[in-house]
């Protein structure tokens, strides 16, 4: 694994490792938690069950729930009643022929700027393997919610079990860097007064290129103070925290 990509090989899998993988030509990834044995689970979109974008990312999204034909289940998986919410998978099944990536915790702000993708690490701190399989098994139980692509997502689903950390606030942006880097480059030229500064692309790009950085940076679980930490027990029982 580089400083420029986190792409790491299945044998080096760990119990509560923050996995992904990409999805539509790295337009999307797809997020879960390793809980060892070759499984994974995580959190997936199922048709007419949870709030989309209203936009083509619908069916990108829809795309992450690993799809068999109901008279040829994975040998692996079996043959699950169900394929939306919080489900379990073999790697492979959660991997849907893309690449396997680790997601990375506790980095420094200088790697956090340089990873410029949003939904592939974060300044927070990760929990003991032991609270993050917790919280996983207990949701797979449970279930996370409704599902909504910006405010409660796969990633939102793995962070938590990764750091047991909620937003607090109701805003438009959950803790999924994902979505945060969609809203940081749609308003980086929009709503920054800095581009009145400059008239030339170079530096129009500059200045849109800084606003993206930034916006990112604030938004992440890791500096942002709407963020309280919650057992997953109280989150079950009070899912409109």
């Amino acid at each position: 694994m580089g400083v420029l990509s986190n792409k790491i090989d299945k044998e080096q899998l760990k119990p509560g490792d923050h996995i992904y993988s990409w999805r539509q030509a790295y337009v999307y990834a797809h997020h879960g938690i390793c809980v060892g044995e070759g499984k994974v689970i995580h959190f997936t979109r199922g048709a007419g069950q949870e709030i989309g974008t209203g936009t083509f990312l619908d069916r990108i999204i829809f795309s992450s729930s690993p799809a068999h034909p109901s008279d040829n289940p994975c040998p692996r998986c079996g043959d699950s009643p169900r394929l939306d919410g919080v489900i379990l998978s073999c790697v492979d099944c959660f991997l849907c022929g893309g690449d396997l990536y680790l997601f990375e915790y506790g980095v420094s702000h200088a790697l956090f700027l340089v990873k410029a993708r949003g939904g592939t690490c974060t300044l927070a701190e990760s929990d003991p393997p032991e609270d993050i399989l917790h919280r996983a098994n207990f949701l797979l139980e449970n279930g996370f919610g409704v599902y909504h692509a910006f405010k409660n997502n796969c990633e939102d689903f793995a962070i938590y079990c990764k750091t047991g950390l909620l937003v607090s606030t109701s805003i438009s942006v959950g803790r999924s860097g994902q979505a945060a880097s969609l809203v940081a480059a749609a308003s980086a030229i929009v709503s920054s007064p800095l581009r009145f500064l400059t008239t030339s692309f170079s530096g129009l790009a500059a200045v849109s290129y800084g606003m993206y950085c930034v916006s990112r940076l604030v938004s992440d679980i890791g500096v942002r103070r709407d963020i309280v930490k919650v057992p997953v027990e109280r989150l079950v029982a009070n899912p409109s925290f």
